[in-house]
């Protein structure tokens, strides 16, 4: 049933794309205000890739589908603004691990309130199940074009 709303007879590509971007828009701007206004959204996804005990700048390269000198610039950049640190790879050798600080994991904590805040907004502005419903439906559309191995977010945008 159309309201007659030119976006609904829109490419589904320009539409999830939009979507994205404005709530990732509003996501950046609530999270700047909180006092991390010096992070972008591939350090958000760097840190995604790094939980856990860390992972060496060549790993997070293939992760985020970026050179491995990308990632090396990425690190360089979060190590000096104190999100992360390189410590020796337990496997020895020259391998360096790449670890999050309390820093990056305080972050990781306020984004998350700051994402489940915007969900919660969102939710009352369309309805509990009309979000709930998009979720269903955008989850599934995933699960068709990748199948069981779902890829990494990466920043191709």
């Amino acid at each position: 049933m159309s309201s007659g709303d030119p976006l609904e007879r829109t490419e589904l590509t320009f539409l999830l794309g939009l979507g994205f971007q404005l709530v990732l828009g509003e996501f950046n701007r609530r999270v700047a205000e909180v006092g991390y206004s010096d992070l972008r959204p591939v350090h958000g996804l760097a840190f995604q890739a790094l939980r856990g005990s860390g992972i060496t700048s060549t790993e997070l390269a293939d992760r985020l589908g970026v050179t491995k000198q990308a990632a090396g610039q990425i690190v360089d950049d979060l190590e000096k603004r104190g999100y992360v640190r390189r410590q020796p790879h337990p496997d020895g050798g020259r391998r360096r691990l790449v670890v999050l600080t309390e820093r990056a994991l305080d972050h990781l904590a306020v984004a998350g309130q700051v994402l489940h805040g915007l969900e919660a907004e969102l939710a009352a502005q369309l309805g509990d199940a009309n979000l709930a419903g998009l979720r269903v439906e955008l989850a599934r559309l995933v699960r068709e074009l990748a199948g069981e191995r779902i890829p990494p977010l990466r920043p191709v945008w």
